[in-house]
């Protein structure tokens, strides 16, 4: 019973009973502050990792400022230990340059030459005639605005003088049938929005301003319909992904307009990578989307059907199902538990979370020391490592959860943590697993961005249009390989590929022009 003013003469006369009213109103306070802070964490700021990349760029921002050549006055208190000030360990102090380097231009990019000669090839002190003594060069970097052209496919007929046969050559593919817009068009209609995030509206006020007249309802038939061309393509992605030993996974809400009703709905985006790089392997990374109009536990169950191996997922219920004949292993995630600390200590400061978070960052230490090591090396530094650790942390959460109350934030982060203990341990038992999910988390961040911007999916048609189109993307950032110049060259070969030879077209198979002509200069 919530007792109110009104309501204080109903309050018990026994000091325990007053007691305990206190204790569990205190609970309830500390919980609602909680859930609270952690909202408006979500609505209005950033992650703890993205504010401490905004501060690295501030720093890096700062460091480039013009330093004045003159003496400081340095206070004692703000002098700088031996290794911050940049001495070696031996004492022998390091040079340290205060001016700034010029920035090397990249030296593919196109040179324009712009001659500034005299205008007087005699002295202008004595009149004699001047001779060549040598140059200062500078660069600028400019900009030239992105244009159109027209491509002219001019097929000549020839015909013969003895017999009247007509030769011609065939009409060359187009990427979309009897369309207007070329492989490059295309790419770039689709680059923009789901590699930069920006809506077909803005498009359509961006090419105005260019001079061409491309509605909304144009663009938007055109990235339907480049979705069909690279659906095969998907499809080749999500049997590679499905191949792996390990597969990571995550989901996250996208919009969708219900047709002819004006109402929004919550579908989802689901996304299944396959990136083994940190465990020294050299099979290519991809990552594969999946459009559903649900959250449902059968979705995972459809797209990951007839694999077999270790999925690396938070811990939705909806995986529960997955793992019950054991052909699929769960791996859980320690940055989901550390994150549930990260919010305790954000909210008071609480020691028991600091503490936490500490043993947490050990655990990640020996991690940052072995990426990039085969499975086999990263097992036995685990095992030599972490499981000693993990065994100490697991000894001190069950300790702390004896020493509070069980309906307390801190109980609940605590419990999440050992419910999930198999799972979160895994990692030390298989040299393949990873510590967290964040491989999945780093997958779902575009998706987010996209959405911020274009807002939500016009129908489950365009819901499944993202999907294809943001696995072609995401695997060939995952490569290396640029978005655009990629869905040029695949779009200008795949009308006429031969459908069961797809996978030649996958990122990480295709080079594009740009780098052919780069190669060659």
């Amino acid at each position: 019973m919530l007792y109110t003013a009104e309501h204080a003469g109903h309050l018990p006369d026994d000091i325990d009973a007053l007691k305990r009213i206190i204790a569990s109103r205190d609970e309830t306070i500390a919980r609602l502050l909680s859930e609270i802070a952690r909202l408006k964490r979500w609505q209005y700021g950033r992650s703890s990792k993205r504010v401490a990349e905004l501060m690295g760029q501030l720093q890096l921002a700062l460091c480039d400022l013009p330093i004045p050549e003159q003496d400081f006055d340095v206070p004692a208190a703000a002098k700088l230990s031996d290794e911050d000030a940049g001495l070696e360990a031996t004492g022998t102090p390091k040079v340290i340059s205060l001016r700034r380097k010029p920035r090397q231009l990249p030296a593919h990019l196109p040179r324009e030459t712009i001659v500034h000669a005299p205008t007087n090839c005699g002295c202008p002190k004595c009149g004699a005639k001047m001779r060549a003594l040598g140059e200062d060069v500078s660069e600028m970097l400019d900009y030239v605005p992105d244009y159109f052209k027209v491509l002219r496919h001019v097929r000549p007929k020839l015909s013969c003088s003895r017999c009247a046969m007509v030769v011609q050559e065939a009409a060359p593919s187009r990427p979309i049938t009897r369309g207007m817009a070329g492989a490059g068009l295309l790419a770039q209609v689709v680059t923009a929005k789901y590699a930069d995030h920006t809506a077909l509206y803005r498009q359509a006020g961006i090419y105005r301003r260019a001079g061409i007249e491309l509605n909304r309802a144009t663009l938007a038939s055109w990235v339907r319909e480049a979705a069909e061309l690279l659906q095969p393509l998907a499809d080749a992605l999500g049997r590679y992904v499905r191949e792996g030993e390990k597969i990571h996974t995550d989901d996250t809400p996208l919009p969708v307009l219900e047709p002819g009703r004006g109402k929004m709905r919550t579908a989802r985006l689901w996304t299944y990578v396959r990136d083994e790089r940190s465990a020294a392997s050299r099979a290519p990374p991809a990552v594969w989307y999946r459009y559903s109009a649900d959250r449902k536990g059968e979705r995972p169950r459809e797209h990951l059907m007839g694999y077999s191996g270790i999925l690396q997922a938070d811990a939705y219920s909806g995986y529960d199902a997955l793992y019950r004949d054991g052909t699929i292993v769960e791996a859980a995630c320690w940055a989901h538990a550390r994150r549930k600390f990260y919010d305790l200590y954000e909210l008071d400061h609480s020691t028991i979370a600091e503490q936490a978070l500490r043993r947490i960052g050990a655990l990640y230490a020996v991690e940052r020391e072995i990426r990039g090591q085969t499975p086999d090396e990263r097992l036995s530094v685990r095992q030599q490592r972490c499981e000693f650790l993990l065994l100490s942390l697991k000894a001190w959460l069950e300790h702390t959860l004896s020493q509070i109350s069980v309906k307390s934030g801190l109980a609940k982060v605590i419990k999440y943590s050992l419910t999930h203990w198999r799972a979160l341990t895994r990692y030390c038992e298989d040299g393949r697993i990873e510590v967290d999910n964040n491989t999945a988390e780093r997958a779902i961040r575009p998706l987010v961005l996209g959405r911020r911007n274009y807002l939500f999916a016009g129908s489950d048609a365009g819901g499944h249009s993202a999907a294809v189109i943001y696995s072609l993307i995401g695997t060939a950032r995952l490569n290396g390989v640029e978005p655009f110049a990629y869905l040029r060259a695949v779009f200008e070969r795949v009308a006429d590929h031969p459908i069961n030879h797809i996978d030649e077209l996958l990122p990480w198979r295709v080079v594009p022009t740009e780098h052919v002509e780069q190669q060659a200069a």
